[in-house]
């Protein structure tokens, strides 16, 4: 427990800044709150730092990704608001596919690019969990149901990630990701289920 609460001590503040802001908006996310947007950009500026000084650069460009699409989101969220459109759509089974592809592809060229002209240490594991929460993201945006199940993957992958960081705060962060996506998911599928009954 002492090697535990020393490392914490060693946390810098801007991991502090993106755990924290990072849980409220996706316990937000997974309620439907559109304020999840807002709040996650404090959250990505944060981890765009953090991720720089622990050589992880798949996941340092991915916050810019999360920067643009939590403008996105953020807009549509609204404007599907305003529409009084379904709020939660879908994936048909074919779309598992093209899934599943992308994640593939996406992976493999990141991985490599990661290994060949950086010198991060994680570049295959950076790469797979960048390429995963990509996708994940933009079915978040467009408030697909199962946006979730990829983010309880990729949560579950950072998990032992970050503790060989020694990115503790971050890896039990997470762990506690896993749990909320789930919560997400069952909340979205109820929403679901309740809009395509009438």
């Amino acid at each position: 427990m002492q090697l535990v609460a020393d490392q914490f001590k060693h946390t810098t503040w801007p991991e502090w800044i993106g755990v924290i802001t990072g849980f409220i908006c996706i316990y937000l996310a997974a309620k439907e709150n559109v304020w999840n947007w807002p709040i996650s950009i404090i959250s990505v500026i944060a981890y765009a730092w953090v991720f720089f000084d622990a050589t992880m650069y798949g996941d340092m460009a991915l916050q810019f990704y999360f920067l643009f699409t939590a403008f996105y989101g953020w807009y549509y969220w609204i404007k599907k608001k305003t529409d009084h459109g379904k709020p939660v759509v879908s994936l048909k089974s074919r779309d598992w596919l093209l899934i599943v592809v992308a994640v593939s592809v996406l992976s493999v060229l990141l991985s490599l690019f990661l290994d060949h002209f950086t010198d991060s240490d994680v570049p295959y594991a950076d790469g797979f969990c960048t390429a995963l929460s990509f996708v994940a993201q933009i079915l978040l945006t467009r408030k697909v149901l199962q946006n979730w199940i990829l983010w309880i993957i990729v949560d579950i992958c950072y998990v032992p990630l970050y503790i060989y960081k020694h990115l503790n705060l971050s890896a039990v962060f997470y762990a506690f990701l896993v749990i909320i996506a789930f919560m997400g998911y069952l909340d979205w599928r109820k929403t679901y289920r309740e809009q395509t009954a009438h």
